[in-house]
């Protein structure tokens, strides 16, 4: 049976307007990242969809962004957290190495970057795999929505995604133990509106 898994990265934080370095460190949403929790909750009513659970990543940002989206009870999960970027943690991000990351982060107590993509993997698997999954919200971070889907371009439907904006949506299908990307949405968070790669 063909599920559905909306990966939605939290709002703007502190950090973010800061350009600092956020991974396992927190930091709290923003005037304007409340603002777009709740443009990105006005696409899920607008389009009349009912979620059977939700997640979120343990990290205060996400679950404030989930609870701005929907009332539903939600339950906090460690595998949905950001990259672990070690004693980079907090700093500019002027200090990011070029891309890809791949393992520099790991030589300062972070995560490797293929350790990161397969927590991630496997606690999405866990869920989708449950029985009453059959619409879920997931909140969780940027570089996490974007290894994710990184991982699932084979199957990808729209190709690989770009820009991934903070409160951007990732629409998942799954179905035997496979994802599918099938849509990508963005706001327009001057016009309260939304922008779907796909319809």
């Amino acid at each position: 049976m063909k599920k559905t898994m909306y990966l939605m990265r939290h709002g703007q934080t502190l950090f973010n307007q800061r350009k600092k370095i956020q991974g396992f460190c927190d930091a709290p949403l923003t005037e304007l990242g409340i603002k777009q929790a709740k443009i990105a909750g006005s696409y899920f009513k607008e389009n009349n969809i009912i979620f059977d659970k939700a997640y979120s990543s343990t990290s205060e940002r996400a679950c404030d962004t989930l609870e701005l989206v929907t009332t539903k009870e939600y339950t906090r999960l460690k595998g949905l957290k950001e990259w672990n970027f070690g004693t980079f943690e907090g700093e500019s991000e002027d200090l990011n190495p070029p891309l890809p990351y791949g393992d520099f982060f790991a030589t300062f107590g972070g995560e490797r970057e293929a350790d990161f993509r397969d927590r991630l993997v496997e606690t999405m698997e866990s869920m989708m795999s449950q029985d009453d999954h059959d619409t879920v919200l997931a909140v969780s971070h940027g570089a996490a929505c974007a290894q994710f889907a990184r991982n699932w371009e084979k199957t990808s439907k729209i190709g690989k995604v770009t820009g991934l904006k903070n409160c951007c949506i990732l629409k998942f299908e799954y179905e035997n133990g496979q994802f599918t990307l099938v849509n990508f949405i963005n706001h327009d968070f001057d016009k309260g509106t939304h922008i779907e790669s796909a319809k």
